[in-house]
């Protein structure tokens, strides 16, 4: 059986009866591997902050078989992100929670696959398929990242009780029309920034907070993966503290200002590039519109946006190089 994000809080509903008699729920582990590590970013920021009780930790899954926490087991949730359901290192984690009596969730687009046989629940959560993820015609409240900020919330507001419980689902409710205003809102910008870096080499992200999961994908996805070029994901915390050296005038930063309790983090670093730095593209979160959703859950939604306006400007970069975002030398064809 199979679910969608909808079903999440009726989920988290039956872990917690089911885990009564054992001492309940102590740990929420999230599990994954690249985009699908990234996409868990916020959920994972959600709990630190939020949660006095209930341990968290974002784990890539091979480290997490490797090094499995000492706490992890039958009083533990695990929810995995597996977009294909095929990833090796994945499935093996999922096994692994099957085989230590956790509490197995498993986020994927297929609804058959060889990882759901591991899964309690596996959630089916909306994707835009279409080619270039160009269409931007899905339910963005039922995509990867929120189904796993949904669980974090879930959890959280049926143990200890959440205070901003619906400050966050009023602010769901907005983003789909949030994210299709700031796509349009991109479209011109985006194939000046192809023009402008066709012929490049190397571009830096940045990003803070709950959406620097947005920033890693996007330099290790797109960048590096799908284009072939030289990328690191630079957290604005971080760049005064050695990344701030390689500055100049023709090296490429796209940076992510935040909305909500990092955007200080980021001004800094977007003051400090503006000074000495000439060629940067500024995805503004307030902007874009993020800013119609309360403060005191605004962070929270800061990935959703920035990773679905990301694809506008993967496409048209694509289309300028003439390198399609499907073209691979390794991935899938070699051995590894």
């Amino acid at each position: 059986m199979t679910y969608k994000a909808n079903d999440i809080k009726e989920i988290i509903a039956k872990i917690l009866a089911d885990k009564k008699d054992e001492g309940g729920v102590k740990s929420l582990y999230y599990v994954g591997c690249g985009g699908s590590w990234g996409a868990l970013y916020s959920a994972k920021t959600f709990m630190e902050r939020e949660s006095a009780d209930i341990k968290c930790a974002l784990i890539s899954s091979n480290e997490f078989v490797h090094a499995t926490p000492k706490d992890f087991g039958k009083n533990s949730i695990i929810c995995l992100s597996c977009h294909k359901g095929n990833t090796p290192e994945t499935i093996a984690a999922a096994k692994l929670g099957k085989e230590m009596g956790a509490a197995v969730i498993i986020l994927t687009w297929l609804e058959q696959s060889e990882i759901v046989q591991y899964g309690d629940y596996v959630i089916c959560y909306e994707f835009d398929a279409s080619p270039d993820h160009l269409a931007g015609d899905i339910d963005y409240s039922g995509e990867k990242t929120m189904c796993a900020v949904r669980v974090a919330v879930e959890l959280l507001n049926q143990t200890a009780g959440y205070a901003n419980y619906d400050k966050f689902y009023d602010g769901l409710g907005m983003m789909t029309t949030v994210i299709r205003n700031a796509r349009k809102m991109v479209a011109k910008r985006s194939l000046a920034f192809a023009e402008e870096y066709k012929n490049d080499s190397v571009i830096y992200t940045m990003g803070s907070g709950a959406g620097y999961g947005a920033a890693y994908m996007e330099s290790i996805c797109i960048f590096m993966e799908m284009q072939w070029l030289d990328s690191s994901s630079i957290h604005t915390g971080e760049f005064f503290h050695g990344p701030f050296e390689i500055t100049d005038t023709n090296r490429p930063f796209m940076i992510q200002l935040s909305e909500g309790s990092t955007r200080a983090l980021d001004e800094r670093a977007l003051k400090f590039l503006k000074t000495y730095a000439k060629r940067i593209e500024v995805l503004d979160a307030k902007e874009l519109g993020l800013s119609v959703i309360d403060a005191s859950v605004v962070d929270y939604f800061n990935h959703s946006l920035f990773n679905n306006v990301y694809p506008i400007y993967n496409h048209d970069l694509a289309e300028a190089r003439k390198h399609p975002l499907p073209t691979r030398r390794y991935m899938w064809k070699v051995a590894y």
